[in-house]
C-alpha cells in the first residue's frame, strides 16, 4: 500500500526517471517515448490512478496525426531542398558569390555565410549545406591563407541557418507541437534570422579589421569573371543593383494600394511581406535586364554581373514566391512547400541536372525523413497521453511557479535546460518531447514579458522563435554537434598537396573544427538573449488581426437595437435566458463532446477503485 501511494505521489518524476531508462538502452526515440508511455500507463492502471479505458481514444489520437495537412509541409520542403542541392546550385552559388566578395578581406567568409543564409532558405538540410560549403568553401580558404578556426566556424555556423530561417523545418514542427500557425510561426522568425545573418556578418567584418591576415583577399590570379579590358566588372554589377533597389523600393511605397484591393484587406500590410515581395520585383527586374542584355547582345551588363543574376536570382525568385504567398495568406505552408517542389524540378530541368537518379535519391531521403518525424510524433503522443492524463502539465507548473525571477526566470532556466539537452540529443527529438510539456507553463507565465497591448497568442509564437534560436546551438555544441561531424567527414584528414599552387596543406584536425564553433556558439546566445529582452523583433513581423466591435456588427445586421436605454430590460432578459442555456449546457456538454465524456468516465472509475 505504501509502495503504491509512493508511486502515485511520485508519477511523474519518476516517468522521466522511465524515459532516460529507454533512451540510454540505445533504442529508437520514437519507441522508447511510446514504451514510456504505455509502461506508465498500465502501471497507472493497476495503482488506480487512472480508469480501465486510458487508451481507449489513443487510436483516433494517432489517426489525427496521419491526418495533420501542417506536416505534409515538412516531405514537401525537404523534396525541394535536396533536388536544388543535388542540382548543383550550392556549387555554382559559392563559386559565383565567392568572386562577387572575393576581392575583399574577409570576402569568401562574407560569401559563406550568404550562400549559407541562401541555402537555408531553399535547402533547409544542415547536413546539406555544411557537406557542401566544406567540399567547395574550405579547400579555397585553406589555399588562400584563411584561419583555420575561422573558416570551420564559418562553414558549420553558416550551415546552421537552416533551422532559424524560414522555411525550416524546425517551425514546422514547434508550430504544430505548440498549436499555432506555421505562417505566423515563418513571419516571426524571419526578422531575427537575418539579423542572426547580420551579427555572422558583422563578426567577420571585425575580423577582418582587428586580424586582416586571418580573412585575406582572393588574389588577382584567382578572379575569373573579368572583361576583356581587365576590369572586374563589379561596377556593372553595382549599377544593377542600385537599379534593381531602386525599382524594390518604389514597389514598397506602392505595396499597399496594390495588393489590400486585391486579396481585400483594410488593415496595413505586414513588414515582412513588403520586404518579402521588394525583393522579388528587385530580382525578377535583376532577371528580365539580363536576359535582354545577353538576347539582344547590348553588352550593358558585365561577364560578373550576368553570372552572378542567373545563378543567384531564381533560387531567390523561388524563395519569394514560396515565403511571399504564405504571407500573403495566398497559400498555407503546405501548399507553398508543394509549389515550392514543383520549382525546384523546373529549375533542375532548367539546369539539365534532373535525371532518374537524383529523383530516387530525393524521394528516398525524403520518405526517410517523414517517416523518421511521424514516428517520433507517434511516441510522443502516446508519452503524452499519460503524461497529461496524471496532471503531469500542472507538476511542471508548480516546478517553475516559485522560481527565482518569475516569468523571466522560468524562460532562463529553460533556455539552460534547452542547451545542456542540445549538446546530447537531437532538435527533433527537444521538439517532440521537451516543448510539449513546456508549452502550457510558458503560455501561462510569458504573457507578462510581451508589451503591452500584444496579443496573448502571440506567446507560444515568441517562445516557438526563441526556442527555434536556442535549439540552433545544438549543431554546434559539442560532443554531438551534428554540423561539426559533418566538416569532419568532408574536411582533409591527412596533409595533401594543392593541385592550384602546388604547396603542401596541413590536416584539418578536430580540435580546429571545435575552436571554430565557440564564437559563433556565443553569437548565437547573444541572438537568443536579443529575442528574449525585445520580444517585439519575434511580434512586430506578425500581421495583427482587424478588432470587430460586436455591437456595432449586431447593430448592422438589425440584431441589436442602436439605443441602449430602450432595450433594457430585454438585454436582461436574454441575459438570464442565456445563463440559464450556459448551466444546461454545462450540464449536458457531456453528452455533445465525447472527450469530455471519455474524461469523466475514466474520473467515475477511479473514484470506486
Amino acid at each position: 500500500m505504501m509502495g503504491a501511494s509512493f508511486f502515485a505521489q511520485n508519477f511523474v518524476p519518476l516517468m522521466f526517471a522511465g524515459l532516460f531508462v529507454f533512451l540510454l538502452s540505445g533504442i529508437p526515440v520514437a519507441f522508447g517515448l511510446a514504451a514510456t508511455g504505455l509502461l506508465f500507463g498500465f502501471l497507472g492502471m493497476e495503482a488506480g490512478m487512472f480508469g480501465g479505458n486510458l487508451f481507449q481514444a489513443l487510436p483516433l489520437r494517432v489517426f489525427g496525426i496521419m491526418q495533420n495537412d501542417t506536416l505534409l509541409a515538412i516531405p514537401f520542403f525537404t523534396f525541394m531542398g535536396i533536388i536544388l542541392e543535388r542540382s548543383g546550385m550550392a556549387e555554382d552559388l559559392l563559386e559565383t558569390v565567392g568572386q562577387v566578395f572575393g576581392p575583399v578581406r574577409g570576402g569568401l567568409a562574407i560569401a559563406v555565410i550568404l550562400v549559407g543564409a541562401l541555402l537555408a532558405a531553399t535547402t533547409g538540410v544542415v547536413a546539406a549545406a555544411v557537406i557542401s560549403m566544406g567540399l567547395i568553401s574550405l579547400p579555397i580558404m585553406l589555399r588562400y591563407g584563411y584561419n583555420r578556426t575561422i573558416a570551420t566556424g564559418t562553414i558549420t555556423a553558416s550551415g546552421t541557418l537552416a533551422q532559424a530561417i524560414p522555411p525550416s523545418l524546425v517551425l514546422i514542427v514547434l508550430a504544430d507541437q505548440l498549436g499555432r500557425s506555421v505562417g505566423d510561426m515563418y513571419a516571426g522568425a524571419l526578422i531575427p534570422g537575418l539579423m542572426l545573418v547580420g551579427l555572422y556578418l558583422t563578426f567577420v567584418a571585425i575580423v577582418a579589421v582587428v586580424k586582416p591576415g586571418w580573412v585575406p583577399a582572393l588574389p588577382q590570379e584567382a578572379r575569373i569573371y573579368r572583361e576583356s579590358t581587365g576590369a572586374s566588372g563589379h561596377r556593372s554589377l553595382l549599377v544593377l543593383l542600385a537599379v534593381c533597389c531602386a525599382a524594390g523600393y518604389a514597389w514598397s511605397q506602392i505595396h499597399e494600394s496594390v495588393i489590400n484591393p486585391m486579396i481585400e484587406r483594410s488593415v496595413p500590410a505586414p513588414g515582412d511581406e513588403i520586404i518579402i515581395l521588394s525583393l522579388t520585383v528587385a530580382s525578377v527586374l535583376a532577371l528580365v535586364l539580363a536576359l535582354v542584355n545577353r538576347f539582344f547582345k547590348i553588352g550593358l551588363l558585365s561577364r560578373l554581373s550576368e553570372q552572378v543574376t542567373f545563378v543567384l536570382i531564381p533560387p531567390l525568385v523561388l524563395i519569394f514566391l514560396v515565403l511571399g504567398t504564405i504571407f500573403l495568406g495566398i497559400a498555407t505552408p503546405t501548399e507553398g512547400g508543394a509549389m515550392g517542389a514543383l520549382g525546384a524540378l523546373i529549375m533542375a530541368v532548367g539546369r539539365g541536372r534532373l535525371n532518374l537518379k537524383l529523383m530516387t535519391q530525393a524521394l528516398d531521403n525524403t520518405a526517410r525523413l517523414s517517416c523518421f518525424v511521424l514516428f517520433i510524433l507517434i511516441g510522443s503522443t502516446v508519452f503524452s497521453f499519460t503524461f497529461n492524463a496524471a496532471d503531469g502539465h500542472f507538476w511542471v507548473e508548480a516546478l517553475f511557479k516559485d522560481m527565482p525571477g518569475g516569468a523571466l526566470g522560468f524562460l532562463i532556466v529553460v533556455n539552460i535546460l534547452i542547451f545542456i539537452l542540445g549538446c546530447f540529443i537531437d532538435f527533433f527529438e527537444i521538439a517532440f518531447i521537451v516543448v510539449p510539456i513546456l508549452a502550457p507553463v510558458a503560455d501561462k507565465m510569458l504573457v507578462e514579458l510581451l508589451p503591452p497591448g500584444t496579443p496573448p497568442e502571440m506567446t507560444l509564437i515568441w517562445f516557438g522563435v526563441i526556442v527555434a534560436m536556442n535549439l540552433q546551438t545544438s549543431f554546434l555544441t559539442p560532443p554531438f554537434g551534428f554540423a561539426l561531424f559533418y566538416l569532419r567527414s568532408v574536411a582533409a584528414k591527412k596533409d595533401y598537396k594543392d593541385r592550384i599552387t602546388g604547396a603542401l596543406i596541413p590536416a584539418v584536425t578536430t580540435t580546429q573544427i571545435y575552436k571554430g564553433s565557440i564564437a559563433f556558439i556565443i553569437l548565437q546566445l547573444i541572438m537568443v538573449a536579443v529575442v528574449i529582452g525585445y520580444p517585439q523583433v519575434v511580434t512586430g513581423g506578425i500581421a495583427k488581426t482587424e478588432l470587430i466591435d460586436a455591437d456595432k456588427a449586431l447593430e448592422s445586421m438589425g440584431l441589436r437595437d442602436p439605443d441602449p436605454a430602450a432595450s433594457e430590460p430585454e438585454a436582461a432578459a436574454s441575459a438570464a435566458e442565456a445563463a440559464s442555456g450556459a448551466a444546461s449546457g454545462a450540464e449536458s456538454g457531456s453528452d455533445d463532446d465525447p472527450m469530455k465524456a471519455l474524461e469523466e468516465s475514466m474520473k467515475k472509475d477511479a473514484a470506486k477503485k
